[in-house]
Parts: structure tokens; C-alpha cells; sequence
């Protein structure tokens, strides 16, 4: 039987507009199967523990496990790739970091780019590293500790978790802008930083507010300045680097990235749960013991942010000349 032309395309054009109303049908019912998020480092780890909270909540709200997944090594840059290489389905999520912005740079033969293979999805928080001393040290300001590291050009130490990671970077910086000479000290993790730090083998170390919090507030440690734009809630009293260093700003942060190609209405759905987990004021008050804070952002702003931070660390590894382990 032979179709009059008029119902004949508009059969046509229903079938070419089958994929499209699919594909929303999907991303309407989506999760209908457990989601993994994939984190590039050991659990117990700063990214773990974020992965962790916003896991549990987006379980909570969408009805499926999203469940974490450790890929630790290369500094992120296994889960990172591995992700790359992902379905873009919405199934396999990272939850990445400042890591991923440095290593972009860091790294200088990677199998993939971060920017343009992954799919920004949503902010998750953002945490201020502390410049601390031990209470030994006779700087108790950052004028003070400015000053003294002057003084004693390139006699200090400067402990981190390791060369490209949050603290590393948040002291390159701070030697570029205040013209100080201190020796880099890498360790495999903050952990024998900090120990080193406690133990005076060490002078000076930029640690995570999580990982320093107790040893500041037993009074271990002794808090200059933290890194952020704003003083941390967990630390009110303690004032930041740029109150004394004009433009300074340095912070870890953590997000959600998909593989590039997802579905835009995936990826505003996880952002809008995301964004209202980071809402909630139990996981706002979770997230102030931690010492960290929410970041919720549009996928669109989180990806220029990261695009923004890539171009940043980019400049101060090339100009201090840094290089992968």
C-alpha cells in the first residue's frame, strides 16, 4: 500500500525522533541499576571520604546504590582514564579533584585530556590546607614566618604528602608570591609529613585542615593561616595567607565528572541531587567538622572552574619547574 506523502513523513519523522524521546524516557528513569563511583585513591583518603557522604546521600534520593570503587595510582590518573574509557551511560562516575587540574600539567604524556574527555556533573566541596609550625618555631604570624624564612634562605624544610598533591602546590605557590627559598620534602603521604612536622624534622608543612585539625587543637601544631579565600569555619580564629599576601588563594577541592557524551538530562538530574545534598543541613554540619565546605555548582560553572584551576597550577609548575615523581 502505497502512503500519501503527508502521512508518510510525518511516520518518518516520528521514527527519527524515536532515539531522542528514548534517550529522555532513560535519563527520567535513570538510576535503574547500581552506579559506581570511581575514586583515584586508597579509602580513608580526603576523596574517599567525599565520594562516601555524597554516595550514601544520592542512594538515599534516587533509589540505587551508587557504590565506591578504589582505583588508586598515578595520582589519579588510573581512575581518571579508566573513566575516559567508560560508557558514557551515567553508570561509572568519577569523583575527582585538584589533582586532576595539576596533573594535566604534571603529567606530561597522558593518555587522555581532562578537559575536553570528561563531563563536568557538579561540585562537591572545597577544603583549605593550614600553613602550620611546630609550636618550637619561632615565627607565630605569617609576616613573622616570611620574614624568617628570608632570613634563612633555603635553610627551611617543607614537608608534603607528596610532589604535585594539595599541600606541594599550596607552598610553591606561596614561595612564588613572597620570593622565600624553602626545600620541598615529599612523602608518600601527609601522614609521615605531619609526624616529621611533630617531630621537628620538618619546619614547616601546608596540611589539610581534616588531617591537621587535631594536632591544632591539642595544640601540636601551631595554625599561621589557612590557604582559602575565607577562613575556615573549623579554624575561625586563624586568619588567611591572603590577609598578608595579596591575591594568595589555594585549596583542595573534589567534584563528580562523567565520560564525555553523557546525557545532559543525567548529568542535571545528578547535579540537582548533589546540589541539594549539599543543601542539607546535616551534611553541611558534617562537612564543617570535617573542616571542608559545599561547592554547588552548575556543570557549567564546575567545568570552567576546573578549566580555571587547570590554567593556575599549570603556571606555577612550569615556572618552578616541577616534575612528576
Amino acid at each position: 500500500m502505497k502512503l500519501p506523502r503527508r502521512q508518510f513523513l510525518g511516520l518518518a519523522a516520528g521514527a527519527a525522533a524515536l532515539p531522542a524521546v528514548t534517550r529522555f524516557a532513560g535519563a527520567q528513569a535513570y538510576p535503574t541499576r547500581p552506579v559506581r563511583l570511581i575514586v583515584g585513591f586508597a579509602a580513608g583518603g580526603g576523596t574517599d571520604i567525599a565520594a562516601r557522604l555524597i554516595g550514601r546521600w544520592l542512594s538515599e534520593r534516587l533509589g540505587k546504590p551508587f557504590v565506591i570503587e578504589n582505583r588508586p595510582g598515578g595520582g589519579g590518573n588510573i581512575a581518571a582514564e579508566s573513566i575516559v574509557r567508560s560508557p558514557p551511560d551515567g553508570y561509572t562516575l568519577l569523583v575527582g579533584g585538584a589533582n586532576d587540574a595539576v596533573n594535566a600539567t604534571l603529567y606530561e604524556k597522558l593518555n587522555f585530556n581532562f578537559i575536553r574527555d570528561l563531563a563536568p556533573v557538579a561540585g562537591l566541596t572545597r577544603v583549605p590546607y593550614v600553613l602550620e609550625v611546630n609550636p618550637s618555631f619561632p615565627a607565630r604570624t605569617v609576616p613573622e614566618f616570611i620574614a624568617y624564612a628570608k632570613a634563612n634562605s633555603g635553610k627551611l624544610s617543607i614537608g608534603s604528602g607528596g610532589t604535585g598533591t594539595g599541600g606541594h602546590m599550596s607552598g610553591e605557590l606561596f614561595k612564588m608570591m613572597t620570593g622565600v627559598n624553602m626545600v620541598h620534602v615529599p612523602y608518600r603521604s601527609m601522614a609521615p609529613a605531619l609526624a616529621d612536622l611533630l617531630g621537628g624534622q620538618v619546619q614547616v608543612v601546608f596540611g589539610g585542615v581534616p588531617e591537621s585539625i587535631e594536632f591544632i587543637r591539642a595544640g601540636k601544631l601551631r595554625p599561621l593561616a589557612v590557604t582559602t579565600a575565607a577562613r575556615s569555619e573549623a579554624l575561625p580564629d586563624v586568619p588567611t595567607v591572603g590577609e598578608f599576601v595579596t591575591g594568595y588563594e589555594a585549596s583542595g577541592w573534589y567534584g563528580i565528572s562523567a565520560p564525555k557524551g553523557t546525557s545532559a538530562q543525567i548529568v542535571d538530574k545528578l547535579n540537582k541531587e548533589i546540589n541539594a545534598g549539599l543543601a542539607d543541613p546535616m551534611m553541611k554540619a558534617r562537612l564543617a567538622n570535617l573542616g571542608s565546605a559545599g561547592m554547588p555548582m552548575t556543570p557549567a560553572d564546575f567545568g570552567k572552574f576546573i578549566a580555571d584551576e587547570t590554567e593556575k597550577w599549570g603556571k606555577v609548575i612550569r615556572a618552578a619547574n616541577i616534575k612528576a615523581e
